[in-house]
């Protein structure tokens, strides 16, 4: 979303047009991802459908992942990899002039400075690194985005500081693995949450998703800054598998019971933290006892959020090799019931919030006419009803109901600007 942000605001200063609707656009941009086998497949499926008499540049991580399917399948008339920042334009440029351009760079870090074209105009989203330190054997995302290059912190204080002048209230932190952050520069995800909770204005912070092990090496420090008021208490620490086997040949570097230790620092400190994790069903020489593993383990600790995922092998990934397989029947198995048991277990967390009541940020319109989203300090999505625009504003609630992934509410206050 981020590299999204600048590649518009790139194309706006480089005084190109942004197109309301397809039909009207003479080139079309399309960031891809392809993280996932089905995400890569919807991709593929959407640049098949494109219409013959259009320019297409093909932009994101896709084509460092798997060009050879792209060649084979899409038609397009440039290739430029994730975050390509300022050469958006001169891709666009080359493509107007008829030329087929192929540009596969990966190691790149575009300036936080760049234009930028905001999806919303509560919500300010910062990369504060690309690439990352692991080495997962299932994951191509590397190929794409590489090892980790990290923002200093001056240079993310700086770009906070003009968006929450423009009015922005929330700020995302984002990159492949937010707990090793700043290892390649000498510094830390604690010392950069500590400067920018410094800042003056009035605005909140969501941190991205971090892997256990790092997040376990500068658990103390963290734990300490999210206590701050401007942290939401939210964390996304994927497991993975509940079985230490499994995640051994999974390339995690970490064991069940640290995943755990880390859970239970911030339970203690933040009682009320909501908990993300991911978990994979199916790879390979995942026995029935280790998923029983993986199910004792949510049973155990209960996750906020459980994004449930089936093993797909992903191209060049070692996983690809592994033995033995899992069917794919039994992966449908397995993905079937951890997702039932996700309902149930996600569902009883949110019920422990009916009868809550505080101040929640506006920050979504919901699907229905007159609804809207906010988020409350553990960044829980509670759903309020008003004929008003609320975008942006900060609003008092009680919540009535709860369901597997918000809540509702009433407003008890009267609607302020934040």
């Amino acid at each position: 979303m981020a590299d999204g942000e600048f590649i518009v605001g790139c194309l706006q200063a480089g005084d190109y047009e942004i197109a309301s609707r397809m039909l009207d656009a003479d080139v079309l941009v399309y960031n891809t991802c392809a993280v996932k086998t089905p995400t890569e497949n919807r991709m593929i499926d959407i640049l098949k459908k494109i219409p013959k008499t259009k320019k297409v540049i093909v932009a994101g991580c896709l084509p460092l992942i798997n060009f050879d399917r792209l060649k084979r399948e899409v038609r397009f008339d440039g290739i430029v990899g994730p975050a390509p920042g300022l050469k958006i334009v001169e891709a666009v440029q080359r493509v107007v002039r008829d030329e087929r351009i192929i540009s596969l760079t990966r190691d790149v870090k575009p300036g936080l400075d760049l234009p930028r074209c905001f999806k919303s105009r509560v919500i300010s989203i910062i990369p504060v690194a690309y690439g990352c330190l692991g080495a997962c054997a299932y994951c191509c995302v590397t190929f794409a985005r590489g090892r980790l290059r990290s923002y200093s912190i001056p240079e993310i204080l700086h770009r906070i500081r003009n968006d929450v002048a423009s009015g922005v209230k929330e700020v995302w932190l984002t990159s492949q693995d937010m707990a090793c952050y700043g290892q390649d520069i000498g510094v830390t995800l604690a010392e950069l949450l500590e400067e920018i909770c410094d800042i003056e204005e009035q605005f909140s912070v969501r941190v991205g998703m971090m892997t256990p092990n790092y997040t376990l090496n500068i658990l103390d420090g963290l734990v300490e800054a999210y206590q701050h008021r401007k942290v939401f208490k939210f964390l996304h620490l994927p497991v993975q598998s509940g079985d230490n086997k499994v995640l051994k040949r999974m390339q995690r570097f970490y064991s069940v019971a640290e995943f755990g230790q880390v859970v239970s620092a911030f339970r203690k400190a933040m009682p009320n933290m909501t908990i993300a994790t991911d978990v994979i069903c199916g790879f390979p020489g995942e026995t029935t006892e280790a998923f029983e593993n993986t199910v004792r383990l949510i049973e155990k600790v209960k996750p906020d959020v459980i994004n449930v995922s089936k093993f797909f092998p992903r191209p060049n990934t070692p996983a690809v090799k592994l033995e033995p397989r899992i069917p794919s029947n039994e992966i449908r198995r397995r993905s079937k019931r951890m997702s039932d048991l996700v309902k149930q277990v996600t569902t009883k967390k949110n019920e422990t919030w009916i009868n809550w009541k505080g101040q929640i940020l506006i920050d979504e319109r919901g699907r229905r006419l007159g609804s809207w989203i906010g988020r409350n300090f553990a960044y829980k999505p509670i759903v309020v009803k008003s004929s008003e625009s609320l975008m942006g504003r900060t609003v008092k609630v009680h919540v009535t109901e709860a369901h597997q992934t918000y809540l509702e509410a009433e407003i008890v206050a009267g609607p302020k600007i934040s």
